[in-house]
């Protein structure tokens, strides 16, 4: 069982910056993939990123490359999202995940919703114009 918990959302104008931070619990964490996806009001979940057990492979959805950068230190439990240049597009729920992989090796490895096995609660980003 892997519990994760979000926090450092809030309100950012355009072209802003953001941190977001998800902290796990359990002893699994330094063996898994981490994943962030982000869900707009009547839109479906959808991917933003994810980074390897290692941290050495990270995966971007086109919408965020170049803008969001995905990091974790497996020895605080931890993995973030520095997200700048932030657009008004961009306003969702962010949740972190956790994957059954360690290292995908193919697409939906990464940006599938069902390659995920555990999910926090979710952090609001809203960026103004």
């Amino acid at each position: 069982q892997v519990l994760l918990v979000e926090s450092g959302g809030g309100l950012v104008q355009v072209g802003g910056s953001l941190r977001l931070s998800c902290t796990a619990s359990g002893r699994t964490f330094s063996t898994k993939a981490m994943g962030w996806f982000r869900q707009a009001p009547g839109k479906e979940r959808e991917f933003v990123g994810a980074i390897s057990w290692s941290g050495e492979r990270t995966n971007y959805a086109d919408s965020v490359k170049g803008r969001f950068t995905i990091s974790r230190d497996n020895a605080k439990n931890s993995v973030y999202v520095q997200m700048n240049s932030l657009k008004p597009e961009d306003t969702a729920v962010y949740y972190c995940a956790a994957s059954r992989f360690g290292s995908p090796t193919y697409a939906s490895g990464w940006s599938g919703v069902s390659s995920y096995d555990y999910w926090g609660q979710g952090t609001q980003v809203t960026v103004s114009s």
